[in-house]
């Protein structure tokens, strides 16, 4: 496919490349030139975590802890005959 440059610089990307590219009106694109060829890209106008922020419930990070490793030290539980703690 092909395009020609305008007087002004603009140059009007092919359908084809735009349905499956999927470039709408707005679609900010980036361009550089690497060996002599011309490369343009998409430029996310989101932070494109943002969408994963709320996909996982809060955890209280003590609680969660707690659990996995079981309850905390205590001594009447935790020490061996005379005092000695366990291993």
């Amino acid at each position: 496919m092909k395009g020609t440059v305008s007087e002004k610089g603009q140059v009007t990307i092919p359908k084809p490349l735009r349905d499956s590219l999927a470039l709408t009106p707005g679609t900010t694109l980036e361009f550089e030139e690497r060996e002599g060829l011309l490369i343009g890209r998409r430029v996310a106008d989101h932070d494109p975590l943002s969408r994963l922020v709320g996909l996982v419930r809060r955890v209280d990070v003590d609680e969660a802890l707690a659990d996995l490793r079981g309850p905390a030290w205590h001594a009447e539980l935790d020490e061996g005959p005379r005092g000695h703690r366990r291993r």
